[in-house]
């Protein structure tokens, strides 16, 4: 514990020149699944039905999806929720909608075992998850300009533009690492994305308050060596802050439930790059755009107002 008592003395930007390879390597990885793989959209935004089926047993998914091609549910998405006795399955909006379609897929599934138990039913159209996705956009936009306008006034405009690099990274890679893992992608998740937003903004605005404060009382020293001192100043409380949430988090994914799951290992990954990027990505484009001293540092006074001002 005595990490979490003293200042530690990291050299961070030292290596931003190495970490800015790496976070373009992690973008362009993040982008090439969502352009070769894409997002495996959930029910929420592309519309169709979405039967839950219980079993007394561990079931096989090949058996499962066998047993609906058989009749002639084809297209049918079967995956296992929670444990392998409990299956979901996602048939598009043509396959049907309504109590016909789920008693028409348990009948198929009963053929082959009887016991399978109808557990819950949902079914969202086509126009509606067209209508959600576009609107979870819309919101991850008008986030990411009011985050602009906001550090753009309360600080400096290079600093705004580290900051929306900052979430625009966290984003990018969050959403890049659900369509590599393959991982349904819904509204629960989408509203992680925007709770990640807030926590990454949240440690850059931090950073940013303590490199500005440091600004102004430390007169020597270049803007990188203030900018490192101001990170390692902060840096223990960006763990004790990052540690506690994960314990949280990770405690969602492996006992909240298949619901949340996907919820919280957004936010476990947020958690993780948003702590990298107040680092190596706000801080770093900062300084690459120039931001010094005298963009932050009030200009003496002269004449009258600066003789009213002395003692």
């Amino acid at each position: 514990m005595d990490f979490f008592k003293r200042e530690p003395n990291i050299e961070f930007m030292v290596h931003r020149g190495r970490a800015a390879v790496f976070t373009a390597l992690l973008v362009a990885a993040a982008i090439a699944f969502l352009l070769f793989r894409g997002l495996n959209l959930g029910l929420d935004f592309t519309g169709g039905t979405l039967v839950e089926v219980g079993y007394p047993e561990a079931v096989d998914l090949a058996e499962v999806r066998s047993t609906l091609a058989a009749g002639g549910y084809d297209d049918a998405v079967v995956q296992t929720f929670g444990t392998s006795r409990d299956i979901l399955i996602r048939l598009a909006p043509d396959a049907g909608e309504g109590d016909a379609l789920s008693n028409a897929v348990l009948d198929t599934l009963r053929e082959a075992n009887p016991a399978a138990e109808l557990r819950r039913v949902e079914f969202v159209g086509p126009q509606v998850g067209e209508e959600l996705a576009e609107k979870g956009g819309l919101a991850l936009l008008y986030a990411l300009g009011g985050i602009l306008i906001y550090v753009a006034f309360r600080f400096e405009y290079r600093f705004a533009i580290g900051a929306v690099a900052a979430v625009v990274h966290d984003v990018v890679v969050t959403v890049g690492i659900f369509a590599g893992i393959g991982m349904a992608f819904d509204l629960t998740v989408l509203a992680a994305l925007l709770a990640v937003i807030g926590y990454s903004l949240n440690d850059t605005i931090v950073v940013f308050d303590r490199i500005r404060e440091n600004f102004v009382r430390v007169r020597k020293g270049t803007a990188a060596e203030i900018a490192n001192r101001s990170i390692n100043q902060m840096l223990p409380r960006t763990l004790v802050t990052s540690l506690t949430t994960l314990l949280v988090l990770i405690a969602l994914a492996l006992l909240g439930g298949e619901l949340i799951r996907g919820f919280a290992i957004a936010l476990i990954i947020g958690v993780l790059v948003g702590t990298y990027s107040s680092i190596y990505v706000a801080s770093s484009a900062a300084l690459a755009l120039g931001v010094s001293k005298e963009d932050l540092v009030p200009p003496p006074k002269e004449g009258e107002d600066a003789e009213n001002e002395q003692p």
